[in-house]
């Protein structure tokens, strides 16, 4: 059997095992009712968010930027999960969820705890956020509050700036109902033609090139004092209807299906097919019907009837409707309402050697791998300029990256492109598919392809997800790799909110790893062995399954043992199951999960040692980290994968081995800090509801794992000056 290169000073690991045996799970002893839902999990986890909006400790534009965050996760949850449970009852494919209930019982608990946490959500902006917002100096106001001077000034701009481009829609035989686009804000106005009184409805989109709202005149009192558009709206019906007699306006938006489907044919071009289905996109059917609370029973039984919705996706909430607009107001810059300001370190190995000097990324990574954890030390100088560096040099002789998301006006696209037309060889994998992203990404692709870079699209029936990056460089008449494996995408925006981690080795063996997998990735099909990688969809879950076995046989033979887990999401069964047997053998185990969690701890004789966090804060905790004490030699992996069906099965995902100790106990240190009774987090109890513990009992509050960790990055960059 090959061997991995050696880890430290005294011993030779293994190989990662020939996966292809299959791994035989022994479910007998697990009762049947072992999971939990995973719709009604998510819908915790977002209930962690608004808890953090509804926190008076928390700074106030920050509670207004969680109240946004909940909003915007509940709009994609509906236009996705609620989506594709409706598509499973509507076409009769009504395939039982993870924990065996039909979809349709499982929509009816979606509403009823939705409609629950809707109602949560507006009171958390109407009785505690704006009233402080208003003690700040900061007015949401309503058209009622303004006083003749600022009605006369808002006259003139609705006047020049929004009445031109509005556009009334009437509803009458002559006019069918109209087309409502998703997530758009309405008005319904209802009006009655004096002369024959007869009534009419109309429908009034309001327009979304404006900003949500909008900004009233200085009054001299120092105060930042804002409108809803729609009210400003509202309040000028008459100039959209004149002649007619105003009845009833109502505000209301409307959730549509806005998941994609693509049926793939290898024959078929992707980007056309794809193309195809985001037009069809917005024309999904509608999944949630939002209404002010004073909304008449005539102008709701037309909505009701012309959207064919049911009474259950019916939201009856207080003005104001979409809650996301509260972005525009977080961004408010009042440094005493946000988060003390944090600027990423640069990683100590990637500092400068000497001032005024760009330090060399290929020496840094050469002598030692480099483990970077963003956003406490920089993207910017660590993955950024590490493919700067590589589009530059002239040694350099190809550059082979995955992108799944990038942002606008990207750094590493551009880096891409340099490096293309510096006439070296480059190969970016453009994952289309990445939901909500495709159309951004047809357009990267498109821009790379005519820069000379070559483009590929993964393969067929799978998305790839995974985070890499190889650099193929010439020194001394041999070539060097230089790898970098991460746990979050490459788009400098969102690494400044998104805890994630990331590896850089010249290790040879990774580097063959890489290249055989992007070799795969760009041709046919995939390596079935790898050394450093563990690689879904052929076996990661085998790997990682193994490992978990291993730990509890080393429990029954007495060993020490021990299982820690981060991700986003636990819920594939196999892996589950696999941790409730350790468990029965009496493994201790962490599991660190942000989102969704299946799995129940604290079960009599099924999950006893097995104890569940989660961490909502300033950041996105995103990384994925999986380690195993194996019998005091650890064992610790980081990548891209959550433990979900899509990602083992249905994915190109990919985990790498960390070699260096200091990297290996780094990892540890962070699941030490973060499961500490000392640390504020939400624990899962084994009925499924998430228990809040910020304050000790004395109601000082507990340690804030971002907030240590900022510190000690910090503290780390200055003990090496």
């Amino acid at each position: 059997m090959d061997t991995e290169p050696q880890l430290d000073g005294d011993s030779v690991a293994p190989d990662l095992d020939d996966f292809d045996e299959v791994v035989e799970i022994e479910h007998e002893s697990l009762p049947s009712d072992r999971y939990f839902d995973r719709e009604l999990s998510w819908l915790r986890f977002n209930q962690r968010v608004l808890e953090l909006g509804e926190d008076r400790t928390q700074p106030l534009l920050e509670r207004a930027n969680f109240l946004a965050i909940f909003a915007s996760n509940l709009d994609e949850f509906f236009m996705v999960r609620v989506a594709g449970l409706k598509r499973r009852i509507d076409t009769g494919i009504a395939v039982p969820t993870n924990v065996g209930r039909a979809p349709s019982d499982v929509l009816r608990d979606i509403a009823k705890k939705a409609h629950e946490l809707q109602d949560r959500h507006a009171d958390a902006f109407i009785n505690s956020l704006k009233p402080d917002l208003d003690a700040a100096g900061i007015h949401v106001e309503h058209w009622s509050d303004l006083d003749e001077a600022d009605r006369l000034r808002m006259r003139e701009y609705f006047n020049e700036q929004i009445f031109p481009v509005l556009m009334p829609l009437a509803v009458d035989p002559a006019h069918p109902f109209p087309y409502i686009s998703g997530l758009s804000l309405n008005l319904a106005v209802r009006v009655r033609n004096p002369k024959s009184q007869r009534q009419e409805f109309a429908r009034l989109k309001v327009p979304q090139n404006f900003s949500r709202f909008i900004a009233l005149p200085d009054d001299g009192s120092g105060r930042m004092r804002f409108i809803p558009l729609e009210d400003l709206i509202a309040n000028h019906l008459d100039d959209l209807f004149p002649g007619m007699e105003v009845l009833e306006h109502h505000v209301f938006r409307v959730t549509r299906n806005e998941d994609v489907e693509i049926e793939e044919d290898e024959a078929e071009n992707l980007i056309q097919a794809l193309e195809r289905e985001l037009l069809r996109r917005r024309f999904g059917p509608p999944i949630r019907l939002e209404i002010t609370e004073d909304m008449d029973p005539v102008t709701l039984d037309l909505l009701v009837r012309e959207l064919d919705i049911t009474e259950q996706e019916v939201y009856r909430l207080p003005s104001p409707l979409d809650l996301g607009g509260l972005f525009e107001i977080a961004k408010i810059s009042r440094p005493d309402l946000h988060y003390p300001k944090h600027v990423p370190t640069t990683p100590v190995q990637f500092q400068p050697g000497e001032p005024n000097t760009k330090p060399d990324l290929f020496r840094a990574i050469g002598s030692r791998d480099v483990l970077v954890h963003h956003p406490y030390e920089s993207f910017a100088t660590s993955v950024q300029a590490f493919l700067e560096q590589a589009a530059a040099d002239p040694n350099v002789l190809a550059i082979k990256q995955t992108l799944y998301r990038t942002s606008g006006d990207s750094p590493i696209v551009e880096a891409l492109i340099d490096a293309a037309a510096a006439g070296k060889q480059v190969l970016a994998l453009v994952e289309i598919k990445a939901r909500f992203d495709e159309q951004n990404n047809i357009g990267w692709a498109r821009k790379l392809e005519k820069a000379g870079v070559h483009v590929v699209y993964g393969l067929v029936g799978l998305k790839t997800h995974s985070k890499l990056v190889l650099v193929i460089r010439q020194e001394g008449g041999t070539l060097r790799h230089y790898s970098h494996i991460g746990t979050g995408n490459y788009n400098p925006k969102t690494s400044r909110i998104y805890e994630d981690m990331g590896l850089f080795t010249a290790d040879d063996t990774v580097g063959k790893d890489l290249t055989r997998l992007f070799n795969e990735l760009s041709g046919y099909a995939i390596e079935k062995k790898f050394k450093r990688l563990l690689v879904a969809p052929l076996h990661l879950r085998k790997g990682l399954v193994k490992r978990i076995q291993a730990e509890a046989e080393n429990a029954a033979a007495g060993k020490p043992s021990g299982i820690r887990i981060k991700v986003n999401s636990m819920v594939d069964e196999q892996v589950i199951d696999a941790l409730y047997l350790a468990s029965q053998a009496g493994v201790p185990i962490d599991v660190w999960v942000r989102g969704i969690c299946s799995l129940k701890p604290g079960i009599e004789g099924v999950s006893e040692t097995i104890r569940v966090r989660s961490v909502v804060g300033r950041y996105l905790e995103h990384s994925r980290a999986f380690a195993f004490h194996n019998d005091g030699d650890p064992v610790v992996f980081i990548g891209s994968a959550d433990m979900m069906h899509r990602n083992l099965d249905r994915r190109v995902e990919a985990l790498v081995r960390l070699s260096d100790p200091a990297h290996v106990a780094e990892v540890q240190e962070m699941f030490d800090l973060a499961m500490a009774e000392t640390t504020s987090s939400w624990h899962l109890e084994s009925d499924g509801e998430w228990t809040r513990h910020s304050t000790d009992q004395d109601g000082r509050p507990l340690d804030d794992v971002q907030n240590v960790l900022m510190r000690k990055i910090s503290a780390r960059k200055r003990s090496a000056r």
